[in-house]
């Protein structure tokens, strides 16, 4: 951390990443514990799978409208500002979601909770790389986003343990409250860097180059990368429940892999260049989904590492696919590609609740009852998801080719 930011006047660089850490905990937290949570909630609540899809849908439609408007305000406005509504987003909504009563509490709360997500991501990103230069702000980028996938390892298992202590959905929606309180105190009253301001491009330059025909192709992969990640994982306590593997652990294991598999993907990427990074991981996510299907029993916790190698490059790689490809598409076009895969979740949530009911009463004219049904109803909604990353496959295929002339072409740069 020895680099020219340590000496910004007024600036204290380790508390602020330290609070932009704790404030991706947060993300983190709302995403893995509101996964474990899905069952007490809509037995309590007396909801149905496709109204839970809804309600987490939410999550996905608050974070990209709060992550575009954040991107483009940065710089007016000023990261602290975006982050002090983070705060209160964050704390409205764990708090409504803990006293919620109704379906449409429960939309509003997790529609600020998905607000304060997207401000941490606008606010954080940036500061971060206005912060620090050269090869220390890489490192330190990494750092913060490692927080996410391990944020959810934490999540996993607080919700794994304390569900088997037989404790509420609420008391486990308290610990979002958490590193929420954390993250506000480390932030308070600290003086963030000026923001950087672009010397290359323009709005309208970024727009132009969102409209190339690879920008265009690359929002439809997003789409589908954000599934095969999202997916599967939001739904792992109801689609594995009856696996004879524990869901939370076996989400716990997935994004830990992530998490140590993001911390060497640069090394992997400089390897196999980015376009083949994506068709790889596309054939190991297909792999892993089907898997799921076929095995029971602990063998799923292998599965688990399977399935996490192919989805744990998917995200930091297409960000990463838009800034050396498309560079004149800016930040903006960043914000907007990571949008499209939040806002993907957004509609695909309720659909996927629509296919765990639709199963379960065909699993039901079968005469499938207990573990065989819950079985049943989660092995079909994974052989349905098995497309989202087998469609990436012949995308990532075409991607990889195409990439071979542009490159040559000289187009990219």
């Amino acid at each position: 951390m020895n680099d020219n930011a340590s000496n910004l006047a007024g600036i204290n660089p380790k508390k602020l990443f330290l609070g932009s850490c704790f404030a991706l905990i947060t993300t983190a937290l709302s995403f893995s514990i509101r996964a474990g949570i899905l069952p007490q909630l809509g037995e309590q609540l007396s909801l149905s799978a496709e109204q839970l899809g809804q309600i987490n849908s939410m999550w996905f439609f608050g974070f990209p409208i709060s992550m575009v408007v954040g991107g483009l305000i940065y710089h007016t406005v000023g990261g602290k500002r975006i982050m002090q509504f983070a705060f209160f987003a964050h704390a409205v909504g764990i708090l409504l979601t803990i006293y919620a009563s109704s379906y449409g509490i429960l939309m509003l709360s997790t529609f600020l909770i998905g607000l304060g997500n997207g401000c941490t991501e606008a606010a954080c990103n940036p500061m971060i790389a206005d912060t620090y230069e050269g090869n220390a702000m890489s490192k330190m980028m990494n750092r913060f986003h490692m927080w996410f996938p391990g944020g959810i390892v934490l999540g996993s298992l607080i919700s794994y343990f304390m569900t088997g202590a037989g404790m509420s959905w609420q008391s486990q929606i308290w610990i979002i409250l958490i590193p929420t309180i954390i993250y506000a105190y480390l932030f308070w009253g600290e003086d963030w860097p000026k923001a950087k301001v672009q010397e290359a491009g323009t709005l309208s330059g970024n727009f132009k180059a969102m409209l190339s025909p690879l920008f265009i192709f690359m929002m439809v992969c997003m789409w589908f990368t954000a599934q095969s990640e999202f997916g599967p994982t939001q739904w792992v306590e109801l689609i594995l429940s009856s696996s004879g593997a524990a869901p939370m652990l076996v989400l716990a294991l997935i994004t830990g892999t992530m998490a140590i598999a993001r911390y060497f993907g640069g090394d992997i990427v400089h390897r196999f260049n980015t376009p083949g990074v994506l068709l790889g991981s596309a054939i190991l996510a297909t792999l892993g989904l089907f898997l799921f299907t076929q095995i029971t029993g602990t063998a799923v916790y292998g599965v688990a590492i399977v399935f996490a190698l192919g989805v744990a490059y998917f995200w930091p790689n297409m960000i990463g696919f838009i800034a050396d490809y498309i560079p004149k598409s800016g930040a903006l076009g960043m914000s907007i590609v990571g949008a499209v895969g939040m806002l993907s979740s957004y509609f695909m949530q309720p659909i996927i609740g629509r296919w765990i009911d639709g199963n379960r009463s065909i699993g039901e004219t079968q005469n499938l009852t207990g573990n065989d049904l819950e079985l049943f109803v989660g092995q079909e909604t994974l052989t349905t998801m098995i497309s989202f990353p087998a469609i990436l496959i012949v995308l990532f295929a075409i991607l990889y080719f195409w990439t071979k002339s542009y490159r040559a072409s000289g187009e990219a740069h």
